[in-house]
């Protein structure tokens, strides 16, 4: 990323896919800088966007129209090995629903991308993101051996440990207890901080929005400062 390059920034953004009554307008005209370092929190109600926008930022879902450039790079003219390859340099993205692989342990979740991604250090570099989650007691534990808390922890360190320009969070917290979800806020806020990278996080939250150095709200498939 060239220095005065934008995080994240999409101009006249749209994606609009199919449904049983015809197109369906998912994001409508969007317009949003994000500058590095910091981080927004984007709230809205259920089916305003606000995932579909993440999706769109990571490459996971084309924009149907409009421009998107991500750490610089136009995300739009890529094709999926590109992406692939992108996101695994660039973009860290945080799960509601965990995502991770049952049959490998935490140390092989977290190292997983970064093989595909063909990282030499791959192990001791998922070594170290599990530690700085506080997990090091946890690394040969496979998710069913882990609470909901310990998961979101091990798809904290997932994220971190490519160690990218920018964190994506997709409600990190929703399925987790006020008291567990509390606490891996904590770690995600610390990290970013630490690593000093872009943070773009979903909630539902008002309070965890307001942690974030600028608010955005979505409704109806638009953006709009909060």
């Amino acid at each position: 990323m060239r220095a005065g390059d934008a995080a994240i920034a999409l101009s006249g953004v749209s994606l609009t896919l199919p449904g049983a009554r015809g197109p369906v307008n998912i994001l409508r005209d969007v317009d949003l800088r994000v500058e590095p370092g910091e981080s927004v929190g984007v709230m809205g109600p259920s089916g305003a966007g606000k995932t579909s926008l993440l999706m769109v930022v990571s490459g996971l879902e084309r924009a149907t129209s409009g421009t998107l450039l991500v750490a610089g790079r136009d995300v739009g003219a890529m094709d999926e090995n590109a992406l692939a390859r992108f996101r695994g340099g660039h973009v860290g993205i945080v799960f509601q629903s965990f995502h991770l692989v049952a049959a490998m342990t935490a140390l092989e979740n977290v190292a997983l991308p970064l093989e595909l991604a063909r990282v030499p250090d791959a192990f001791d570099r998922a070594q170290a993101s599990l530690e700085a989650v506080g997990l090091s007691h946890r690394l040969g534990h496979y998710p069913s051996q882990l609470s909901g808390g310990e998961q979101q922890r091990v798809g904290l360190a997932r994220a971190f440990a490519s160690r990218p320009d920018i964190i994506l969070a997709d409600e990190p917290t929703g399925n987790l207890d006020r008291e567990t979800g509390e606490l891996v806020i904590e770690r995600l806020f610390t990290l970013a901080g630490e690593t000093g990278c872009t943070l773009l996080l979903v909630t539902h939250d008002r309070a965890l929005a307001d942690r974030c150095s600028r608010r955005l709200s979505m409704r109806d498939g638009r953006v709009a400062e909060a």
